[in-house]
């Protein structure tokens, strides 16, 4: 059994220069790709590079009251919506009783994420009723569209499964069926343009099993279905007043008129009771139809009731014949697509397409998931924060860092002599990587670098270097013992190992306990501290110990020169055992006792 383990020992001796050049390729990978990216530096926190910073006050919706409850659960949706991971460093915190402070840091989508923060995302599926573009589209004469929805077909916002919804009709001149928008219907429709009278003349002639229509589903009467109407008729989409004020106080249950965009052209519709409420959504995400032309898309699961109810609604409007056999996707009181139903779809997943960006259909899937605020939020004011006081706040911390840096390199030079260069050589490694990494994070993940990240840095260096100390001294206690510096490398190595792994996985477990129960700027430190934890381990691995392999075949190091570090004289070293044979039987003493 000695033999062979020998044997392994050897071999894996001999090929040290595998892990130095697999970690070699690493380096060299990552900073390709760094400089391919074009983020040569890490991505700044808002206390070092600025931001933005914006205070929105709580409104109190129908049945949701301004209490410390709802607005902590607005504080996490929000920081969920703008962090994603959690380590972009945006900070979200209550002041007083009904406002909310977002600081974002410098490089993050302010635009998008101030829509993000307020944006309550209360999601309906109502019938559309009717539809048709308004402003200076209106204008424009169109030609008819046949009941089938024959002509050149829009992007479809198709619930996925093998019982598909799809769009198609004759665009208007000014909104060509080559346009592409999320709204897939949202092209001029002959048959529900409104009568002279206001009444849009699809709604009159609707079926009895159709989507409500105004005079079935208000609840005040004749006299609320022809304010409807004339609320329709007098729709201007393409005024910013008129669109904020459209469906304003509509209930779920009642019909309502609305608003959607479709290639920078608006259309107004007319709505009714909502079927699906976006609360029963219970995932969605978005996805690239790597399969047909749809594009990006937002795949969305529904829950048990919603899956019944999405189940009901379209297996009614697969009865009817356009425009009452469409849906309408209501995001926030707008019309974001308005497929048409063919069949009934049963499954409880659906999709919403129709030519979304990648940075729409994100936007929308994560609004979705997060799930509605409990409270509505306007804005009182967006500033921009500088970071002079956090450029000097860096300042001082990598001086910092770069006297404890010196203080460590100092020792290690002065205690282990050569074994120092191993030591510095390690942590310049470490240092790339982590640098290296750290800039890769910002664009990818969002991570920002903080002031309290930063000092997670520097916190590693003492981390790092206590596991090259930990090495060294197992090696310089087999030394001791009489061993030469080639076995005695082999052999400090398997303690060294368990103790640096232990060590590693306390500071690792208490960095990844950190960041699960902390917010902000604190999850940056241990952010941080847990990345050069892990690197800590693969520096180690990769390149110390194959590192003080080689170096254990040199002379300066395997003849304990006094500048290496390992001279077993200035170390104690015990003289080498030396094992005497002795021969076999009773010859084997000495024939006179007074010889011994």
């Amino acid at each position: 059994m000695a033999a062979p383990k020998k044997g392994r020992s050897a071999s894996a001796q001999s090929k040290p220069g595998r892990s130095l050049a697999l970690i070699l390729i690493a380096i060299v990978a990552l900073t390709a790709g760094m400089f391919a990216s074009g983020h040569r530096t890490p991505r700044l926190g808002i206390d070092l590079a600025g931001g933005t910073s914006i205070t929105l006050k709580a409104k109190a919706d129908q049945g949701s009251a301004i209490n410390k409850a709802n607005m902590d659960t607005a504080v996490d949706i929000m920081n969920r919506r703008v962090n994603g991971l959690g380590v972009s460093e945006a900070e979200v915190q209550t002041q007083g009783t009904d406002h909310i402070i977002v600081n974002i840091p410098k490089g993050t989508n302010s635009k998008e994420a101030q829509q993000q923060v307020g944006t309550t995302a209360k999601l309906y599926f109502r019938p559309v009723l009717a539809s048709e573009p308004t402003g200076a589209a209106a204008k424009t004469p169109a030609p008819s569209t046949s009941p089938s929805g024959s002509g050149s077909p829009s992007p479809s916002g198709s619930p996925s499964g093998k019982e598909k919804a799809s769009s198609s009709s004759t665009a208007s001149p000014t909104a060509s069926a080559t346009s592409q928008g999320r709204a897939v219907t949202d092209a001029l429709k002959a048959d529900s343009t409104p009568s002279p009278s206001g009444s849009p003349s699809a709604t009159s002639s609707a079926d009895s099993k159709a989507s409500p229509s105004p005079s079935a589903s208000s609840s005040g009467g004749t006299a609320d279905t022809t304010k409807l109407q004339a609320q329709y008729a007098a729709l201007d989409c393409s005024k910013p007043d008129q669109r904020s004020k459209a469906g304003q106080g509509a209930k779920p249950g009642e019909p309502t008129v609305a608003c959607g965009e479709n290639n920078k052209v608006w259309y107004k519709y007319l709505l009714g009771p909502a079927g699906v409420d976006g609360t029963e959504v219970k995932k969605a995400q978005a996805v690239f139809d790597t399969q047909g032309a749809s594009g990006w898309q937002v795949q969305m699961n529904f829950n048990s009731s919603g899956t019944k109810k999405f189940a009901d609604i379209t297996s009614e409007l697969a009865k009817n014949q356009q425009p009452q056999n469409e849906f309408g996707i209501v995001l926030d009181g707008d019309v974001v697509s308005s497929p048409f139903v063919q069949t009934a779809i049963t499954g409880g997943q659906a999709e919403i397409s129709g030519s979304f960006t990648q940075q729409e259909a994100q936007s929308l899937a994560n609004m979705l998931s997060y799930g509605a605020l409990p409270l509505s939020f306007k804005e009182d004011t967006v500033t921009t924060v500088t970071a002079a006081l956090g450029g000097e706040q860096l300042r001082a911390g990598l001086l910092a860092g770069a006297i404890g840096l010196a203080l460590v390199v100092l020792y290690l030079v002065i205690y282990y002599r050569g074994l120092s260069l191993v030591a510095m050589a390690s942590l310049l490694v470490s240092a790339i990587l982590t640098y290296v990494i750290m800039s890769l994070l910002g664009p990818a993940i969002g991570f920002a670098l903080n002031l309290p990240a930063v000092c997670g840095a520097i916190v590693a260096i003492g981390i790092t270097a206590d596991s090259f100390i930990v090495y060294f001294e197992r090696i310089r206690d087999e030394i001791r013992e009489g061993r030469t510096l080639r076995p005695a490398v082999e052999r400090a190595w398997p303690r060294a190992r368990r103790t640096i792994l232990v060590s590693d996985f306390v500071s690792f477990l208490a960095a990844a306990v950190l960041f699960i129960v902390t917010v902000g700027k604190v999850q940056g430190f241990a952010f941080t501290l847990g990345l050069t934890t892990v690197l800590d381990v693969v520096v180690v691995f990769l390149f110390t110990k194959p590192l003080m392999t080689l170096l254990a075949r040199r002379k300066f190091f395997a003849n304990g020169h006094k500048w290496s570090g390992l001279d077993p004289k200035s170390l104690g070293a015990q003289p080498p055992l030396r094992r005497t044979r002795r021969p076999a039987g009773p010859a084997a003493g000495p024939a006179d006792p007074k010889e011994a």
